[in-house]
């Protein structure tokens, strides 16, 4: 029997004395999509940080393919994500850091994989510009080109749709259906009705953590 590609149990999570997960349980299937929703702050990116072992919980469990997250090569071998901002390399164009990335992985750059990222993002007249000069919305779409040009099990994205205009965000839409038809697994968040129906991704609504019960006075 296959293992879920992500099993969460009792995920609780609290920054100070705001509880932000609260007894969380979800699981992903391999090859499966799902779609966190939900009003801003209910835990949405911190659940997607414990997926991915850049945030500890305080309490219950998270399995990605039956292991815990961590922050071995083998790990990132297999998950992909945009919820950490990586930072650019000084000096590197836009193309460079997308064949860079391929590289890091053993696929082959002059494969055409990048030629299509390129030419479907509207990357293709960023290529010899560095991420200094990009506009917000022209990194994100680097961004995305960065993740989608590696071969990964999983992918876990932060709002994805952020900062894209209609015509990318159906793009990026594409790419995604296209991901989990070939077998790999998604778990993202997103605040776009729209965008999620375009991916064709089931939802998970999560809901505020109970507010902590006041101290009675003594």
């Amino acid at each position: 029997m296959t293992s879920p590609a992500v099993s969460i149990h009792g995920l609780r999570l609290s920054f100070g004395a705001r509880t932000v997960l609260h007894d969380v349980d979800l699981t992903v299937a391999t090859g499966g999509a799902l779609c966190l929703t939900g009003e801003n702050g209910v835990g949405k990116t911190s659940l997607l940080r414990c997926v991915t072992g850049l945030v500890e919980p305080d309490a219950g469990t998270v399995r990605v393919f039956g292991t815990p997250p961590d922050a071995t090569a083998a790990f990132w071998r297999r998950v992909a994500t945009t919820v950490e901002q990586p930072s650019w390399y000084a000096g590197l164009t836009v193309r460079e850091h997308v064949e860079l990335v391929r590289l890091a992985v053993g696929a082959d750059p002059g494969d055409g994989r990048i030629d299509e990222l390129f030419a479907t993002l509207g990357l293709r007249p960023l290529a010899d510009a560095t991420p200094d000069t990009l506009s917000s919305g022209e990194r994100q779409r680097l961004l995305l080109a960065a993740v989608l040009a590696r071969p990964s099990d999983l992918l876990v994205l932060d709002e994805p749709e952020q900062r894209l205009d209609a015509a990318v965000r159906r793009v990026v839409a594409g790419q995604l259906r296209e991901h989990v038809a070939a077998g790999g697994t998604l778990l993202m968040a997103s605040h776009d009705p729209s965008f999620v129906a375009a991916v064709g991704c089931p939802v998970r609504a999560l809901d505020p953590a109970p507010a902590a019960d006041p101290v009675a006075p003594r």
